[in-house]
This record gives structure tokens, sequence and C-alpha cells, in this order.
């Protein structure tokens, strides 16, 4: 019997190619979709962006786990790559041999470290480490066993938040950065050097302006980092010098590589409309911004678009007018440009326009800074909204700076008055629930509301992996998980009554309620 259903071949099943999967199939009701996945890493699909905090020591890998896995309608390959594309056969050559058909083929193979061509590194020695898979950072807390001093090349947000994790190890930790301050991309000079100040509070030496020249072996193992004539001693050496987005597959293939693999609005590469590429590997219009809010966006735009097409007929259906208006990009994804240190003992925040660039565009610049109290807040104002901020040490007021960006709300007729509130030392109260509108998006990164964590509670949620699994909260950055655990913590008060159907009562307490995906330790491929 002949098989109608359109062929999907997804290349990659790291978190952008994982929710591609999701967002389609959760969008195809019908099973119109056949959706075969290749993925070259031989575990589940997991959170990468918390990485430096499984070197911190402040997760472990249990939590990075993505949902439940494999999606019961998707044939997963793990541990096989792609090889070749047969664009005129529409064919794709898996690691394994296995040669596999597509009526559309999504590029989700994202990007690779970037390692310094130095003397030295050809081959690399022990004891020096790239940060971009999970196998990296088991290696780097493997080796943290029995290294006392460790340099981290790269002082860009990476950098930052493992040079500060080895420090929270016990580790004498020094940070090279070839560039003039620490987060070029996103700080000024002013701003990183508060930023700088406090990597110094925290016992990390940094060096800015200096490039690494060559690295020091002895014996296959790596004694030192090479700063011209001078040589800083390591026992362990973690890059953070970038990425390169992986486009091998798609230039072998004769499609359009720039930066990263060229697509439309529509996702699309120009060379050829059955074949898309998302996250990392592509290039937009607009630029990337190698953040994952980025990835997801295009993940589930292109699922919305290549949903209405097949509903339609087929790939190059024409859908019902609408149909995939949601695939449209906005002229501002709010959230998806916003950037948040998880560094041990720094606070910072960057989003929108920021960093040295701002002032340029003309645009108004309120800012506070302050040193010596390890503060530097700065607000850029346009038409009477926040669209862009740095923030150093803000504490509360970046929440409410925050929000105020991803809302584009109206601001004060003075803006300073933002700034200057928690500095006058007026009492400012602790975020509650209770005070928070339905509407307010507690997991930017996935955009969901507080009334989504409610109605995920009042569905039979009750921890905060409960609601990972049901909303998608707390799975991108991290960064709102307190918040989700301070929602529950209030539901529980406020409605002690409410019993989950599935759980009988006197059963155990799930003791995943830290926030750990219940998965083996190892997070296997199934």
């Amino acid at each position: 019997m002949k098989d109608d259903r359109t062929r999907v071949v997804v290349v990659g099943y790291g978190m952008v190619g994982s929710r591609f999967v999701e967002d389609l199939l959760d969008r195809d009701p019908q099973g119109r979709v056949a959706v075969t996945v290749l993925g070259a890493e031989a575990y589940q699909p997991y959170n990468r962006v918390l990485l430096s905090e499984l070197v911190a020591g402040a997760v472990d890998v249990a939590t990075l786990a993505l949902g439940s896995g494999d999606h019961p309608r998707a044939v997963v390959h793990p541990g096989t790559s792609a090889v070749a594309v047969d664009r005129a056969g529409r064919l794709v050559l898996a690691s394994d041999g296995r040669w596999h058909p597509y009526d559309v083929l999504v590029l989700a193979t994202g990007s690779s470290a970037r390692i310094l061509p130095l003397p030295g590194m050809d081959p690399m020695p022990a004891g020096v480490h790239p940060l971009r898979t999970l196998d990296d950072a088991r290696e780097i807390v493997a080796a943290t066993m029995n290294a006392h001093r460790a340099v981290v090349v790269g002082g860009g947000v990476l950098g930052l938040e493992v040079a500060t994790g080895l420090r929270k190890r016990g580790l004498c930790v020094s940070l090279v950065h070839g560039a003039p301050h620490l987060m070029e991309r996103q700080l000024d000079a002013e701003a990183a050097g508060v930023v700088a100040d406090g990597l110094e509070r925290l016992g990390i030496a940094v060096r800015t302006g200096t490039f690494t020249t060559h690295v020091e072996v002895d014996d296959g193992r790596v004694t030192g980092v090479g700063l011209g004539d001078e040589v800083l001693p390591a026992e362990l050496v973690v890059v953070c010098a970038g990425t390169v987005a992986e486009v091998r597959l798609a230039r072998e293939s004769g499609l359009d590589v720039e930066r990263g693999v060229v697509v439309g609005e529509d996702l699309a590469t120009p060379a050829d409309p059955r074949v898309f590429a998302i996250g990392d590997c592509a290039q937009p219009p607009e630029g990337g911004t190698g953040l994952i809010a980025q990835g997801w966006d295009q993940a589930r735009r292109l699922a919305v678009l290549l949903a209405a097409r097949i509903a339609a007929g087929g790939p190059d259906a024409v859908p019902a007018p609408d149909a995939d208006a949601d695939a449209s990009p906005p002229p501002h994804a709010a959230g998806t440009d916003l950037v948040r240190l998880k560094a041990h003992g720094l606070d910072v925040v960057a989003m929108g326009v920021c960093g040295p660039g701002r002032r340029a565009r003309g645009l108004r610049v309120v800012r506070l800074t302050d040193p010596d109290g390890g503060r530097h807040l700065e607000m850029v104002v346009a038409d009477g909204r926040l669209v862009g901020a740095t923030l150093v040490g803000a504490g509360p007021v970046g929440a409410d700076l925050t929000a105020a960006y991803t809302r584009a709300t109206p601001l004060p007729a003075d803006p300073a008055t933002l700034l200057m509130r928690p500095v006058a030392g007026l009492a400012t109260p602790a975020p509650s629930p209770t005070l928070m509108p339905d509407r307010t998006t507690v997991c930017r990164c996935n955009g969901v509301t507080k009334k989504d964590v409610v109605t995920c509670w009042r569905g039979g949620a009750d921890t905060v992996a409960e609601v990972a699994r049901g909303t998608r909260a707390t799975t991108g950055c991290g960064g709102c998980t307190d918040v989700v655990s301070g929602i529950l913590a209030w539901l529980a008060t406020t409605d002690p009554d409410r019993r989950r159907a599935s759980v009988p009562p006197g059963a155990p307490a799930d003791e995943t309620a830290a926030g750990a995906a219940p998965v083996p330790e190892a997070v296997p491929a199934t």
C-alpha cells in the first residue's frame, strides 16, 4: 500500500531540531507527515545552554534532559550523522550506510566550537577542551579532579560562565581575551570594566587585549598557555573562542553558504525550496544571534509553514489565506536577543540595542554607573519605550527593565526614575506571584506566562519538572526556575486541597521537585 505521507528528514536532533520535530507533529494530528531524524550525538536532546552550569556543579546531567526524548511518531536514529545529500533524487545518506528519501529536508546541524590553530594544538593535547557538547562538559568536570590551575581562553558569555564555574570548584583561574574588553558584543568598555572588577573580586585573573600565542605541552599534556613571552601555567585549558556553523553538508550539496546556510524569510534555501535550515547553522536575512530563543522561534515558524502547506496538499501547496500567518518573522521577536549571564557571583544582563554601537544610532541613553559598588545600569530609549539595556549588578531593577523591554511597555516621562528607585534605598517588595498579572511572561525563552503555569498546576503538575514537561518553562536558559518554584509554592499554599487524579492519596512525594527531569544519568537515546 502506497504511503502518501509527506516525508520530512531532519538532520540534527539538538535543541532546535528536536523542538521543530515536536512542533511539526503537534500541528499534524491527522498524521500526514512521516518524520525521520538523524542525530549525530548518541543522546536524547539536552539543554546545551546549561552546560556551563554542569561544569560549575550547579546542575546534574539529568537536569539537562529536554522532555521525554523521542517523539512516538518520529523515527530517530541516534549516533547517526548525515554523510551526503542527493538533491536531485531527494535522498540523504547516513553514516550507517542507509539512504533516507525525503520530500522536505530540514538542516538543524548547529555549530561546533572554534578551535584556535595555535602551535601545540595539533593534535589537541590532554587537558585542553572546548565546551560544546555533553561529552565536553563531562571531560572538563573530570579534569577538575586533578587540576589546580585553569586558563579559560575567550571572554565572551560562555568564557565568563566557565571561568566562574571553575572558580566555584576551587581552581585557580585565569581568563584570557584578545579583544580590548570582555563581552565586546554586548558591553561597552565601561560596563565591561565593572564586570572585570567583579571577576577579580571572585579571585579570577583577567587578561584582556592579550592574544594566546601557543600552548605548552609536555608528554602530550598541556602545561601552560603562552601569551607571547609569558606563560600561564595550567593543567586545564578550556577554549571558549566562539563557534563555527556546521555547513559542510550544505556546502557539499551545492547550497548557498556564507557564515551559515543562507535562507530566506521562509527559512528555505534559495537553491532548493525543499531544503530548509534552522538554528545555529542557518543564516537568515536578519542575521543570527547565536541565542536559543531565535532558533526556537525559527523551529516554530517552520513547523507552522510546513503544516499549513501539507494540510493544503503537499510541501509545494499554497495554503489558505492566513493559514501560515504565524510563520512570518515578527519585526521584533521580543526576548530572542536577551542575554543573561549564568556566572556564579556575577549579575549581567544585556538586551536589544546595547554595546559600543548603540550611540551611533542617535538614541537616548540613560546611565547610572557605580564601579565601586559593582554596578553599571544603562537604558536605551526610543519613542518612550525601552529598546535596549545593559545591566551589571542591577538586582531587582533588572527584572523590571527586562519586563519593560519584552512587553514594550511605555516608560515614565523621566526614565531615570527606573534606575534611581532601587539605588535610593527605597523599600522594594520582593516579587510575589500574587502581584503578577496572569499575562506576565515567566519563561521568556519559551513564552510561558504565569497563567500557563497555573493552568499546568491545575492539570496535575506539582513540581518544576512536571511544569517543564507541560509548558517548556525552565528548559531554556534556566533563569526562570526560581520564579516557577515560587509560583508552585504559592499555589500549594493557596490551593492545598487540590489533588492530582493520577496520584492516589498517600503516594510518596516526587523526588524531582528541585527541577531535575527523571531520566537516567547518562541520558541515553532510546
